[in-house]
């Protein structure tokens, strides 16, 4: 696989689970790839887990200046940026009667506010030919008590990945999404085997995504195989929210 051979990648939110997935999957096919996390430690090892020289950048995506230093980071080694995915978010349980104004505030500026910057300071340097893969949910498309928030981020992120396709295609940029279903990460790890049984049976499939499966599902429409697919929404999610 050397679809991305020489294509400089970024990946914010690279540090764990489905974004460390994408960043290993774009090394394994020739890109030059950079990733991005919070923690200083678990970025390194991220980036040596990714392997192939992946660079590892600190940057909370809730904090504009410091996505625009990591991005000013790559511009300087690299020059240009062929692939931009953006996987951070947060997703925290909140009914609506407990909801505060801190919480709601953190989830849109960090799953969309973090979105729509990081992509603002990167398509300075994205040429023609560059893709983007924002990371959404099927949460985006369906009502999930007590996750209202969340799932609101991330049909925001829907509707601009609509309107930035009509915005970056006549640059010859591509914008789509990537939307999973529930993924065996380790935020599943300690839901209680009853409840993953539950969200198991309600997956035609039979079981959750593996993060691998989302990451060649980015792969793809960051390649040359998708040149001709823009706006859209790819929804790895074994059939769970389109039965």
């Amino acid at each position: 696989m050397t679809h991305m051979t020489k294509k400089v990648a970024l990946v914010v939110g690279g540090a764990s689970g489905i974004g460390l997935a994408i960043a290993t999957r774009l090394v394994a096919e020739g890109a030059i790839v950079y990733l991005t996390g919070r923690d200083a430690e678990a970025v390194a090892n991220a980036a040596r887990e990714a392997g192939q020289g992946t660079q590892g950048l600190v940057a909370d995506a809730g904090v504009p200046e410091q996505l625009e230093h990591a991005i000013e980071a790559v511009r300087r080694a690299e020059g240009k940026i062929d692939a931009l995915v953006f996987n951070a978010g947060i997703s925290e349980f909140a009914p609506l009667e407990n909801l505060s104004a801190d919480q709601f505030d953190q989830h849109f500026s960090i799953n969309v506010r973090g979105a729509v910057l990081a992509l603002k300071s990167a398509v300075a340097i994205m040429p023609i030919g560059a893709s983007v893969v924002l990371i959404g949910s099927v949460a985006g498309q369906a009502g999930v008590a007590n996750f209202s928030t969340y799932a609101a981020t991330k049909a925001a992120l829907r509707s601009y990945v609509r309107s930035l396709t009509a915005e970056l295609a006549p640059r010859g940029i591509r914008i789509n999404m990537v939307s999973p279903g529930p993924t065996d990460t380790a935020m599943f790890a300690s839901v209680p085997n009853e409840v993953r049984a539950a969200v198991v049976s309600s997956i035609p499939l039979g079981r959750m995504a593996q993060p691998s499966e989302v990451a060649a599902a980015a792969a793809f429409l960051l390649g040359p195989d998708a040149s001709f697919i823009a706006g859209a929404e790819l929804c790895v999610d074994g059939g769970a929210k389109q039965v």
